[in-house]
C-alpha cells in the first residue's frame, strides 16, 4: 500500500487530479486507444468468424492489426497516468482486478493466436477458417467487450 499511496500522491497525480482539462484529456486519449485497438481487433475477428469472406486474412491483418498496437500506445500511458490519480482504492477493487485479468486473457489470447495458429492464414480459402481460429475470436470479442465493462463500471 505505501507504494500505492506514494504513486497517488505524486506531484503528477496530483496535478492531474487538480487540472481542469488534464483528467478529461487522458481519458479521452485512453478511449480512442481503445477505438483504436478493439476496433481493429473485431475487425479482424469478425473475419475470422467468416464475415467479409473475400478480404484475405493476411491482407486484412496486415491493414488493421496494426492500429491494434497504435492503440496500446495510448492506452498503456493514459492508463498509467489515470490509475496513479487513485491507486489505492483502485487496487482494491475487485472490478479493477478482473480488467487486470481479463487484459492478461486478451493479450495472451492474441500472443497464442499469432505464434501457433496465423502462420498457416495464406491456406485459408474462402472462409475455411480453422475452428481454433474462430474459438480465439470468440474469446477475443468477450474478453474486449468485458474489459470495456470493467473499465466503465471502475468509473462509478
Amino acid at each position: 500500500m505505501g507504494l500505492l499511496q506514494s504513486l497517488e500522491d505524486s506531484a503528477l497525480a496530483s496535478a492531474i487530479r487538480q487540472s481542469y482539462w488534464l483528467y478529461p484529456f487522458l481519458e479521452i486519449l485512453h478511449i480512442l486507444g481503445i477505438v483504436l485497438l478493439v476496433g481493429a481487433a473485431f475487425l479482424f475477428d469478425l473475419r475470422l468468424l467468416g464475415l467479409s469472406k473475400n478480404l484475405p486474412v493476411p491482407d486484412l491483418a496486415r491493414h488493421v492489426l496494426p492500429w491494434s498496437r497504435r492503440g496500446l500506445y495510448l492506452i498503456i500511458p493514459s492508463g498509467l497516468l489515470l490509475f496513479s490519480t487513485n491507486a489505492v482504492a483502485l487496487a482494491s477493487d475487485s472490478v479493477f482486478h478482473i480488467k487486470m485479468l481479463l487484459l492478461a486473457v486478451g493479450g495472451l489470447n492474441a500472443g497464442f493466436f499469432h505464434r501457433y495458429i496465423f502462420s498457416s492464414a495464406p491456406e485459408w480459402q474462402h472462409g475455411n477458417t480453422p475452428r481454433i481460429a474462430k474459438a480465439v475470436a470468440v474469446c477475443s470479442i468477450v474478453v474486449w467487450v468485458a474489459v470495456i465493462t470493467c473499465g466503465r463500471l471502475l468509473a462509478y
